[in-house]
């Protein structure tokens, strides 16, 4: 899953080598764990009186009004971005080293935002305080409420600065943050009426029909899922990732790591030397298209070049870390489906 790489081997550094992670805890004063506080409140309730939001981690933040001063991982933003509500702040991979808009920043003009730090472990917590944050939102990737990109070391700083949301992308399907990103966005104002943000609900669900068919025409297709590293070719497995768990719920016949190398891991890959990339099989192989890990153009090995399925051209791009916005997904949906439509038999 999302890999910011490190070399660390603690939990953290394995989720975020190949999995995911990072921290910001909520402030007793700007939220509690209410249960009778619901999701998110009702289509207007930004425009006027206090504002409540009950995330994930099942804590509810509650402001005297809906926050305006929003800092938010670059992904969450991107998707935020979609359905009308801009940020002032992002954290997270942003731009590139040419300066070009990053995958996860969808299309936001991130020149218009402050960035507080482009990669893994940095966060600039003095800019951070300058914005006057009203509330930082995050994805997660595990159980525990830790925040992704919210460095360990900082996150008590952060944390005392402003409450924050959690939204989780562990161990669930797609369509479970896809609707609490959308219940997030109605709640911060968006018009979730708008004929774009509808719209593209019904692509989705579109795409998503085309893959179930696709995945029940040809349930001998195997699908394999990789990230890539100077040292290291990553194997995905299914069971946590909420695109790779859809995909799955839907009929894509994916190919599994062994379970012994995923413990290693917590359940998130296989690690395989370059020698090994053909330990399995597979006639279609999607790749992480993160700037964290090598596109496949840029793969020099040679075995990776003997794999049939790269000889046979049937390699596309996964987006590892989706943007949780309808219009965002349908083109990762759309284009496995294709794949598996297109694809030959090769392995």
């Amino acid at each position: 899953m999302p890999n910011a790489r490190t070399a660390r081997l603690s939990r953290r550094g394995l989720l975020a080598a190949g999995g995911a992670l990072g921290l910001g805890a909520v402030l007793t004063a700007c939220g509690d764990d209410d249960a009778k506080d619901g999701g998110a409140d009702t289509k207007g309730s930004a425009k006027s009186g206090p504002w409540s939001f009950k995330d994930d981690r099942g804590t509810t933040v509650k402001l005297d009004k809906a926050p305006k001063n929003i800092v938010a991982f670059t992904g969450v933003a991107a998707a935020l971005y979609d359905y009308g509500i801009e940020v002032k702040g992002v954290f997270g991979p942003t731009t590139t080293k040419d300066g070009k808009a990053d995958v996860q920043a969808g299309d936001m003009d991130v020149s218009k935002v402050t960035v507080l730090g482009n990669v893994w472990d940095q966060f600039n917590v003095e800019k951070y305080a300058a914005l006057a944050p009203d509330v930082l939102i995050s994805t997660m990737f595990d159980d525990a409420g830790t925040l992704w990109y919210v460095p360990e070391a900082s996150k008590d700083k952060i944390a005392k600065l402003a409450p924050s949301v959690g939204i989780s992308v562990f161990d669930r399907q797609l369509t479970a943050p896809l609707q609490r990103m959308w219940e997030l966005a109605e709640s911060l104002g968006a018009d979730m009426t708008d004929t774009k943000v509808t719209e593209a609900k019904k692509r989705f669900e579109a795409a998503s029909e085309r893959l179930r068919k696709a995945a029940k025409a040809k349930p001998e297709i195997k699908v394999l899922v990789g990230s890539a590293s100077p040292e290291l070719f990553y194997v995905s497995g299914t069971n946590l990732s909420i695109d790779l768990e859809y995909f799955k719920a839907l009929g894509v016949n994916f190919v599994e790591p062994t379970e012994e190398a995923k413990k290693a891991t917590g359940g998130w890959f296989e690690s395989l030397s370059w020698e090994n990339v053909d330990k399995h099989k597979a006639d279609v192989i999607m790749m992480d298209d993160r700037s964290s890990a090598i596109q496949p153009a840029d793969i020099t090995e040679a075995t990776w070049k003997q794999l049939p399925a790269v000889k046979a051209g049937q390699v596309i791009a996964r987006s590892t870390e989706p943007i949780l916005s309808y219009d965002k997904c349908v083109a990762p949906v759309e284009a496995l489906a294709e794949a598996i439509e297109k694809a030959k038999k090769v392995s």
